[in-house]
């Protein structure tokens, strides 16, 4: 049984995407998804390139043999693969890069620093841990602790500084479950979840769930509403739409909101037709105003806010655009800015128009 990072970064996300990774099932075709891999790999390139071009040609080396690490001169290496044994699973990483400190002492050892190249501007706690397992495998390797690794990111090359120490336990435990995970022959219950619109399986796991019309194609339902329908017998959406059933609300309870009932959701989608709760009341007090932004969230980066507000029977429309927007290079290639324009934005009216959108 192997663990790679891959498998470890898919388990973060999905178990059953950990399982389907480790089992080497092939793709089921998502374009965004390899846009992703395709970015990632494109960053390590060129972020090795910089990496390497602050080093001299006999400080670096590429994957080093791991029998002279304790005695290395060299300052920096690439692409190393390293592999350690824990109980029954093989840990194996290729770590991007790794920067030695040479010893102060006789006899102390040199301290390593892995390091991760991750394309995005913000990181997730996820790509700590990715970071964090590669620092594990290495200490299991060496046979003393890598407490401290490097993840270098986003358009400007930020390097941020992880302890990864603090992290050791909590990859201890995911590996753990990992490995019980993976000895099993059949895959785990199949649940949907919000990584599913990035995942590469997510044409499988979706036409699966269709077909078992599991309880989390409703994406409001949570893990626990799910274990709690599952232990009064309810398993799909089909059977949690007949447990639907309207009551008189009280007067003390009238004025408050009506809450969501996922036995309503699950009963439209049976009969494909839409089910309203009560009488609601459409009428607007006061002037509308309708706001849509649009932007890039993995900058802080807004091109575009659009305005449209009602008064009486005219709606007035406004688009709020930058003027320009400045490129920066990234991969070798144009890009935008990962930062606010100092540029000023202009409004563009569309003028009035009569009657409703």
């Amino acid at each position: 049984m192997k663990i790679t990072p891959d498998v470890f970064e898919a388990y973060l996300k999905c178990p059953t995407k950990c399982w389907l990774s480790a089992t080497d099932e092939p793709s089921t075709g998502a374009s965004y998804s390899e846009w992703l891999e395709t970015q990632n790999d494109s960053y390590r390139l060129i972020g090795t390139r910089r990496l390497v071009a602050e080093f001299s040609d006999d400080e670096v080396v590429l994957s080093p043999d791991m029998a002279n690490f304790k005695v290395a001169k060299w300052l920096l290496a690439s692409n190393l693969a390293v592999q350690a044994q824990m109980d029954c699973c093989v840990l194996e990483s290729e770590i991007h890069a790794l920067e030695c400190m040479p010893a102060e002492g006789r006899k102390k050892l040199p301290e390593f620093i892995p390091i991760r190249f991750v394309f995005t501007n913000k990181l997730s706690e996820d790509d700590k841990l990715v970071l964090a397992f590669d620092a594990f495998v290495l200490s299991r390797s060496l046979g003393y602790e890598i407490g401290l690794g490097k993840i270098i990111h986003g358009d400007d090359h930020l390097a941020l500084k992880v302890k990864t120490s603090a992290l050791t336990s909590e990859v201890r435990k995911c590996l753990k479950t990992i490995a019980t995970l993976l000895s099993d022959p059949a895959p785990p219950d199949l649940v949907l979840n919000r990584h599913c619109a990035k995942c590469k399986f997510q044409i499988r796991c979706r036409k699966l769930a269709i077909e078992k019309d599991d309880l989390s194609l409703l994406e409001s339902l949570t893990a626990k509403e799910r274990r709690k329908l599952r232990s009064k017998g309810i398993f799909t959406v089909t059977q949690l739409s007949y447990t639907f059933r309207p009551r008189k609300r009280s007067r003390r309870s009238a004025n408050n909101e009506e809450k969501h009932h996922h036995s309503l959701q699950a009963l439209a989608i049976r009969e494909k037709r839409i089910h309203i709760v009560g009488s609601p009341d459409l009428r607007l007090k006061g002037t509308a105003i309708y706001l849509d932004v649009e932007g890039l969230p993995d900058r802080d980066f807004y091109y575009l806010i659009g305005a449209r507000v009602r008064c009486g029977d005219l709606i007035h429309q406004y688009s709020l655009w930058l003027k320009t927007l400045p490129r920066r290079k990234r991969f070798g290639t144009d890009s935008l800015a990962s930062s606010r324009p100092s540029s000023t934005p202009f409004w563009s009216t569309t003028g009035a128009t009569k009657g409703a959108s």
